[in-house]
């Protein structure tokens, strides 16, 4: 019984000298120069960072993101339900998107959504462009889309998700323009 409760000790003797080590030399705190700063974001991706000057701007955005993403992910349930929550954040000036918007909505077939979220693109395109305040948008082409015409698309990253083809040819396509605030 002396030998266990000696070797009880000992574990505890153990256990409370660890918990009682110094934590303030296992701690680190990094100071950086607005020069380090600066050099560290540019470093970093600009992944989901933009601003733009006005609210309905950034709503659009955002849905039209969703909407690219659910092209390139084949989904056209998805394509509609974004696009009939992006219908109401259009304002009145804006009446020539909406109604392309809400045809969005309307329509299952996953090439007329492709066809549409084009004729979207080369209307709000100019509208992501001038109303960007802050990060990085850029600007697409797939050569290939609808029989070798050719149509663009943004994106919030560099690299390459074909919304016009999918999983057929994700990759097809190039950055035409890097418009960054």
């Amino acid at each position: 019984m002396k030998a266990y409760l000696k070797l009880m000790m000992l574990c505890f003797g153990l256990i409370l000298l660890h918990s009682c080590q110094d934590k303030e030399k296992q701690q680190s705190v990094e100071i950086n120069t607005p020069e380090e700063v600066k050099e560290a974001a540019k470093e970093t991706p600009d992944i989901a960072d933009q601003h733009f000057i006005d609210g309905m701007t950034g709503k659009i955005w955002h849905n039209y993101l969703e909407i690219k993403m659910a092209l390139t992910n084949a989904d056209a349930d998805e394509v509609q339900d974004v696009a009939e929550s992006m219908i109401a954040s259009f304002s009145a000036e804006r009446a020539e998107m909406k109604a392309i918007a809400q045809q969005m909505s309307e329509t299952g077939d996953l090439e007329r959504q492709r066809e549409l979220f084009a004729i979207f693109t080369e209307k709000a395109g100019p509208m992501f462009e001038d109303a960007l305040s802050g990060g990085t948008i850029y600007k697409k082409f797939c050569p290939m889309a609808f029989d070798n015409k050719g149509a663009y698309w943004y994106a919030d990253i560099e690299e390459i998700n074909n919304p016009y083809f999918g999983d057929k040819m994700p990759d097809c396509g190039s950055v035409e323009k890097t418009i960054k605030k």
